[in-house]
């Protein structure tokens, strides 16, 4: 709170309710504010971290869920939003779901079951290895002499879909998605799979804030509790062998950096490559932005913490011939 002057009185805490008192002194010279209350403000990550557990609260508690279930990866991502949602609802009312198949490696195993210990949440594993096979023999006429592609590792992500949202249904407990911005806006998600649920927590957090994030919440009172390996190994989709999301997408720091500069800066393409970015990334980034219009426009709501969130600040038609 500011007096007429601009003056600061009063801080109260963020992301949180509290009761402030300001005394109020009135005298020939007028009007003088005071108050003892001056809490330090928060940093960047701590207020953006605080800012997502109060949205997945509110959500929560205002619909009236009576608890959320998300699926566990092994991954930054799916790590970042478990946190999350037990420090928004408590561990009680967080369900995990790790969904192995052949490409899974031990490592993602491991390091999810050892999260889970440590933050005291109800975990289950369901392979998908048997409905990988039910889905091959019954497509096998109609893939005859096709060769295998991304439809394959997609029915992955779709089985998982399916998995969360029937335990959605039966329990009545909401679907977190865990896909980020950085993925969001190329399209490096699934329709109808990991982009299936009710809640979309990190879809306005850019992959490098993920990292940042993690970080700072291992850094507070009580320990680590993601492991380091989900930290420091190369993230992966993991559904075919030795799959890294930078085969296919610019690395995090450089991608995450031109999103920015486009989205919320308006830089144009000429603008982005002479600003050193090379031209084949600025052509690939902003044509794979212009074709996953269509999936951000299905995918589920969440909190909004940029100028530019998706489906509500920055929209483009999902049939164009713009090229720019």
């Amino acid at each position: 709170a500011n007096d007429a002057d601009g003056r600061l009185v009063m801080r109260l805490p963020e992301f949180s309710e509290a009761l402030g008192v300001v005394d109020v002194e009135l005298s020939a010279a007028g009007v003088r504010l005071q108050s003892a209350q001056q809490v330090p403000p928060l940093s960047a990550d701590a207020a953006l971290y605080s800012a997502l557990v109060a949205g997945v609260a509110g959500y929560v508690r205002k619909n009236k869920f009576p608890g959320v279930l998300l699926g566990l990866s092994g991954g930054m991502d799916s790590a970042l939003v478990l946190c999350i949602a037990v420090d928004a609802l408590g561990a009680e009312r967080v369900q995990t779901v790790m969904m192995p198949s052949p490409y899974t490696a031990q490592m993602s195993l491991d390091d999810s079951r050892e999260m889970v210990r440590r933050i005291g949440v109800r975990y289950d594993e369901i392979a998908i290895e048997p409905a990988m096979r039910t889905f091959a023999d019954m497509l096998a006429p109609q893939f005859a002499g096709l060769p295998e592609d991304t439809t394959e590792e997609n029915l992955q992500s779709r089985i998982r879909g399916m998995l969360l949202m029937a335990l959605s249904n039966k329990t009545g407990a909401i679907v977190l998605t865990t896909g980020n911005k950085s993925e969001m806006a190329t399209g490096y998600a699934t329709l109808y799979g990991d982009m299936a649920g009710g809640f979309a927590v990190i879809k306005d957090i850019y992959k490098t804030f993920v990292y940042r994030l993690c970080a700072w919440r291992n850094a507070q009172p009580g320990g680590p509790v993601i492991p380091d390996n989900i930290l420091t190994r190369p993230p992966s989709a993991e559904l075919k062998p030795d799959q890294c999301d930078q085969d296919s997408l610019p690395p995090y720091e450089v991608l995450d950096a031109l999103l920015r500069q486009y989205l919320e800066h308006n830089a144009s393409p000429a603008q982005l490559e002479a600003a050193g970015y090379a031209p084949e990334v600025v052509a690939k980034t902003l044509r794979l932005l212009r074709l996953s219009e269509y999936k951000r426009r299905q995918g589920p709501g969440g909190p909004r913490l940029s100028p530019t969130a998706f489906a509500r600040d920055w929209q483009i038609p999902m049939t164009h011939r713009f090229t720019g």
